[in-house]
């Protein structure tokens, strides 16, 4: 007897269940990096192009002053809590940890198409899955059964306490902007009194006068070159995630209405910030979405 024919089964391509999406992980911010190398790089050329030295502007005693004196200052203008939150945020400057409202929508909808088929309450293993602490609690929230106003009115109120938190960390760094420049023409006056006092000693004069300028310089160029855009960095993540939140937050609602997936991703579209490779990335992902969404 012939053997039978073996059927091959159809490849199927593997899905991904909404609770484990990925949030994009962590990307370095080329921008910090780049912007950074730029200054220094553009401050030290300078200097070199006029003929000095690169030992001119390394006078330890003019660093020691200008950061221990910032610091100081920001310590006792802060309280302890506030401090270390805004030390753990520094990563946020060279790290963007958001997630890409791509994915959250995707995330989203993938709940809507799921709850619309199955009901709501299909969505409460799920809900316990999502690492987003956020997007958890509002979920489980809908999937509980808790009134629509009151979960809106629950997780705004999380979003105004998460927001005013992080806006003070990032102005601890608004705050050593401020003192930092004063505390390097505090290290320039105590160069002038060494110079004073060793006006007999030429050798001694040049070392003050050295620290006097480059403790002005430390102060000045720690301002503006780091605290304060690392300030303007922080508040534009912080901006960032709270619209991040508010789709999350916006597609729950959604999904609580029972509203149809294809309008939840076309009021959720308002929040995408594409750039011209997102474009054409959702262009391509966006049809075969919308196919899968009409088969279930």
């Amino acid at each position: 007897m012939a053997e039978p024919a073996k059927v091959e089964k159809p490849k199927t391509e593997k899905t991904v269940k909404p609770g484990t999406a990925k949030a994009g992980g962590s990307r370095p911010d080329l921008a910090t990096i780049a912007g950074l190398a730029l200054a220094f790089g553009g401050i030290v050329g300078g200097l070199l192009m006029e003929g000095g030295k690169i030992k001119d502007i390394s006078q330890i005693t003019a660093a020691f002053i200008v950061l221990g004196g910032t610091l100081g200052a920001v310590m006792v203008s802060t309280p302890i809590g506030v401090l270390k939150g805004a030390l753990l945020r520094m990563i946020h400057v060279f790290l963007d940890k958001t997630q890409a409202p791509d994915a959250a929508i995707e995330q989203l909808i993938g709940y809507a198409t799921k709850a619309r088929k199955n009901g709501l309450v299909s969505l409460e293993s799920e809900a316990m899955e999502i690492t987003d602490p956020f997007l958890r609690k509002a979920l489980t929230l809908a999937v509980d059964g808790t009134d629509l106003q009151e979960i809106r009115n629950m997780m705004q109120l999380d979003m105004d306490i998460t927001d005013s938190r992080a806006q003070a960390e990032a102005k601890v760094f608004e705050t050593g902007g401020g003192y930092s420049p004063t505390i390097g023409i505090i290290g320039a006056v105590m160069g002038l009194i060494q110079v004073m006092k060793n006006l007999a000693n030429i050798e001694e004069v040049g070392h003050g006068i050295a620290v006097a300028f480059v403790a002005t310089v430390y102060g000045v160029g720690l301002a503006n070159i780091v605290l304060l855009p690392a300030a303007a960095k922080i508040k534009a993540r912080i901006e960032r995630e709270t619209e991040l939140k508010e789709l999350k937050l916006e597609g729950v609602i959604g999904i609580v209405e029972g509203l149809n997936p294809k309008l939840i991703r076309s009021k959720l579209d308002a929040y995408r910030r594409d750039t011209p490779a997102d474009a054409k990335e959702t262009k391509e992902k966006k049809p075969s979405a919308d196919r899968k969404q009409a088969a279930a």
